[in-house]
Order: structure tokens, then sequence, then C-alpha cells
């Protein structure tokens, strides 16, 4: 059962790569690639921490998707990128925490109270996330405008996610 839903998953994937035919700062393959990573986690029952970096990858994608956006059609307003992360964060923390995820005292790290394995994985995966973007953008400066190779964009963010879900995993295993 469970792998007749992987192969949905994966055949989705690969149909959004052929319908794709805008590129945004962080195009819409790689917020498809995070939002699948996150659906088959959790199903696959990965640990809450795993997940939450994925989790803060795609929160961190969809601000900078975002803010892009609204400066493409000219909408400005005073504090729009703090509202904007704000405003994702809470979409996905607050019903996270409503639903017993976030908070729970049995999702905790090493007995902790402070340390939600949930959140924390959120607060990384945003933080990694963040720097494949910056480090990508650097490059793609470095390299006069071009990425070194076809769809850096997507590979390297992701790339990120993948290094620090494993580091992670024996981290907490």
């Amino acid at each position: 059962m469970r792998l007749k839903y992987f192969f949905y998953f994966s055949i989705m994937y690969l149909f959004s790569l052929t319908v794709g035919h805008y590129a945004y700062a962080i195009c819409p393959i790689c917020v498809i690639a995070v939002g699948a990573g996150v659906g088959v986690s959790r199903w696959l029952g990965i640990d809450d921490i795993i997940t939450g970096l994925w989790i803060g990858g795609l929160a961190v994608s969809m601000i900078i998707w975002t803010i892009n956006w609204l400066e493409k059609k000219n909408i400005k307003f005073k504090f729009r990128n703090i509202i904007t992360a704000v405003g994702y964060y809470a979409i996905i923390v607050i019903p996270l925490y409503f639903n017993g995820i976030i908070g729970n005292p049995l999702n905790i790290l090493c007995g902790y109270n402070f340390l939600d394995k949930m959140l924390l994985g959120i607060i990384n995966g945003s933080i990694a996330f963040y720097f494949a973007v910056i480090w990508y953008e650097y490059l793609k400066e470095k390299n006069e405008g071009r990425a070194y190779f076809p769809f850096q964009k997507v590979a390297m963010p992701v790339l990120f996610l993948v290094i620090i879900s494993i580091i992670f995993y024996y981290l907490t295993k």
C-alpha cells in the first residue's frame, strides 16, 4: 500500500518537471520537491525532527517565492518581508501546535521540555535552506549570472536538506 503511494508521489513529481515554465528565485519545482518530502516523511513514520527540517525548507521557499511575486507585481507596504515570513510561519506552526504535534510531551528531544523535535527541525531546516539559496545566488553571481549546471537552483537547497536530514538522523538515532 505504501509503495503504491510512493509511486504516485514520484509520478506527480516527474510530471511537475514538465509543466513548469517560469523560473523564480526559488522555482515551483523546488516547492513541490520539498512538499513531497514533507508528506512522504510523515507518512512513512520518519522522526519529527527530520520532517521539521523539510517543513522549514518549504516555509523559506514559500516566503522567498511570495516576496519575489509581490516585488514583481510592485506590491509594496511597510514591513512586507517580515509580515510575509511571520505569516507563513504562523500558518505552519499554529496548526501543528493545536493538533498536538508541536508541544506534545512525547515529542521532545532528550527530555528537555524546550527542545520540541518538530520546532527544532523547522528552525534548522529554515536556516539550511536559506543558506543554500544565498550560496546559490553567490555562485551564480560569481559565474557571470549563470548557473554552473542545469537545475542548480533546485539541487542546492534540496541537497542541503538531504545532508542536514542525514546529520540529524544519526544525531537522534
